[in-house]
C-alpha cells in the first residue's frame, strides 16, 4: 500500500520537477528585451483602443446559453437513436420511445417560454418608451 502512494509521489515529484526545470531552462535561453510595445495589449495585430471595462449586451450571454442546450439535446439523442433499434427488438422501445418525447417536450416548453418572453428576438421591445 505504501509503495503504490510511493510510486504516485514519485510521479507527482517528477512531473512538478520537469515543469520547473523546463521553465527555468526557457528563461536562461530566451532574449530579455522589454520595450512599452511588447508592454501593450495584443488583439489580432491591431492597437488597442479604449478601455478594456465595456458593457456588453446581456443578449449574447442569453443566446449562447440556449444555443448549449439545445446543442446537448442533440448530444443525448444521437445516441439513444443509434441503439433505438436494438431497444425495439429486446422489447423496451415504447418505454425508451416515451421518454425520449418526455426528454423533448421538456425542452420545446423551455423553447416556448423563452419564445414567449421574447428572448430569441436580438433587439428587444421595451415596454412604453415613447409615451
Amino acid at each position: 500500500m505504501l509503495f503504490q502512494f510511493g510510486n504516485v509521489l514519485v510521479f507527482i515529484a517528477l512531473a512538478v520537477g520537469f515543469v520547473f526545470i523546463n521553465l527555468f531552462i526557457g528563461q536562461l535561453i530566451r532574449p530579455s528585451v522589454p520595450s512599452t510595445m511588447k508592454g501593450t495589449s495584443y488583439e489580432c495585430g491591431e492597437e488597442p483602443v479604449g478601455s478594456a471595462w465595456l458593457n456588453f449586451n446581456i443578449r449574447f450571454y442569453i443566446i449562447a446559453l440556449l444555443f448549449i442546450i439545445f446543442d446537448v439535446e442533440i448530444a443525448f439523442m444521437f445516441p439513444i437513436g443509434v441503439v433505438f433499434k436494438q431497444w425495439v427488438a429486446e422489447g423496451r422501445g415504447m418505454i425508451a420511445l416515451a421518454e425520449i418525447l418526455v426528454f423533448a417536450l421538456i425542452l420545446l416548453f423551455g423553447l416556448a417560454y423563452v419564445w414567449i418572453k421574447g428572448d430569441l428576438e436580438w433587439v428587444k421591445k421595451l415596454g412604453n418608451q415613447g409615451k
